[in-house]
């Protein structure tokens, strides 16, 4: 394929997947904002506990990139019977999985948001709200387990439709339980939950019976799952898992290190977050689609193909990215006042996206390469970089700072930190170790 060819194709398939990212965004967008104008501390108590939700929603990320890149490389290589045999063993690891994480989320509901400093006036709300999310986690992980199958297969436009609609789907239960029923912030849960239902059952059927290549009544095969599988699943998962336990151990430590600053300042760091996801996620899109076109690459041996979408994709988000940073720059204090009424939540919020914006052309970076290099297999590194720059260049500096400069200190280390991950990941591209030849047999 030529140059121009391969952008083509790389941007075919990143489209839908920021599409579907953008929805997503959109629909927490939509909870936050309906949560938020009932009160700054009714919207505090879902930032409190939205980074533990991060830490079990990425054990099931993980969980599900250690099926769909062996998924990948098999459909590269044109083995659609071996690659349905993993879907099969990857369905019942992920509910299985899905289902232990759903009982400890459940556990430690309680007392969690006083563990995380939070105090009696949002502490009630965090807890009803936490637990609720938790007991939808099997949904969760079937909805993202199926969506990058499909994605793995090619296939980005079901995905991405049917999360368009799950993000309608949550405006209306959303309204119905929050406003109509009274609910508050567990309305927010059961209607967002509701929806992962209805989304991810539709996404397994399009999955099972309409995928030309995936459908798993084109032949029998077991649903048992095997040593082989597991071994290589265990060896993308594993370094991920761990990733995940670091990486969101330390934005757990962020949600500990903003709590004291107060109810405020919660509320605009839990705000800022969900208005710069419209930022960022678009990133995470084209990640999928450099995943699925890297990984499908490396199953057919074609290295110099799978070098050249790393980068194209790469720079796609880079590009696209820092062009939403300018527009976040300069609309932050409406961005803010779409979630929340509180002028000192408004002003605070906004003053911290436009710190930022400067740093989203290095996450871009970040967010992309890492794709690329899980397509190839490649986690163990790339985490190790993930956790080192967040905990070594984020967090400790952040102990010190947000003491002297408040919540500004710490989006001034994020910042930071997000650029300095950005040229790492660079480097690790520029210099090829991250693709290496897998058995995929």
């Amino acid at each position: 394929m030529s140059g121009g060819e391969q952008l083509r194709l790389c941007l075919m398939l990143s489209y839908p997947a920021i599409i579907a990212q953008l929805s997503s965004v959109l629909m927490q967008y939509i909870d936050t904002s309906m949560v938020g104008h009932l009160g700054a501390a009714e919207g505090a108590s879902i930032g409190l506990v939205s980074t533990c939700m991060w830490l079990l929603g990425g054990f099931c990320m993980a969980c599900t990139s250690g099926f769909s890149v062996q998924v990948a490389h098999l459909v590269g290589a044109n083995d659609f019977a071996a690659a349905r045999q993993v879907l099969r063993q990857s369905l019942v690891c992920a509910l299985l999985f899905s289902g232990v994480i759903a009982l400890a989320g459940a556990a430690v509901s309680s007392p969690l948001p006083h563990w995380l400093g939070g105090g009696d006036d949002i502490a009630p709300d965090a807890t009803k709200y936490f637990l609720l999310v938790s007991l939808f986690i099997p949904f969760m992980q079937l909805d993202w387990l199926c969506a990058s199958m499909l994605q793995a297969s090619g296939e980005m436009k079901i995905p991405s439709l049917l999360n368009i609609g799950m993000c309608v789907m949550d405006v209306v239960f959303n309204y119905l339980f929050i406003y109509k029923l009274g609910m508050g912030v567990a309305g927010a849960a059961l209607g967002t939950g509701l929806a992962e239902v209805i989304t991810a059952l539709s996404m397994l059927y399009f999955l099972s019976v309409r995928s030309p290549e995936l459908n798993l009544f084109q032949d029998k095969g077991s649903f048992r799952p095997t040593r082989g599988v597991l071994n290589k699943a265990l060896g993308i998962s594993g370094p991920m898992a761990l990733q995940n336990v670091l990486m969101r151990g330390a934005h757990i430590a962020s949600t500990v290190i903003v709590a004291p600053l107060g109810t405020i300042s919660i509320a605009a760091n839990a705000f800022a977050i969900t208005a710069e996801s419209f930022c960022y996620m678009p990133g995470y899109g084209i990640a999928d689609a450099a995943t699925t076109l890297v990984g499908q690459s490396v199953g057919a041996g074609r290295a110099p193909m799978a070098r050249r979408f790393a980068w194209i994709s790469t720079a796609m988000g880079m590009g696209i990215m820092g062009a939403l940073a300018i527009l976040m720059y300069a609309f932050a204090p409406g961005m803010m006042s779409l979630l929340t009424p509180d002028g000192e939540v408004i002003a605070l919020g906004a003053r911290v996206l436009r710190i930022e914006a400067f740093a989203e052309v290095g996450y871009a970076a970040s967010i992309v390469a890492y794709g690329a290099c899980v397509g190839a297999g490649d986690t163990r590194v790339p985490s190790l970089l993930n956790f080192g720059s967040m905990w070594v260049v984020r967090i400790l500096p952040a102990i010190f700072l947000t003491r002297r400069l408040g919540l500004v200190g710490f989006w001034y280390c994020m910042a930071f930190e997000l650029t300095f991950r950005g040229a790492a990941f660079l480097i690790r591209l520029a210099r090829g170790k991250w693709l290496k030849k897998i058995d995929i047999y």
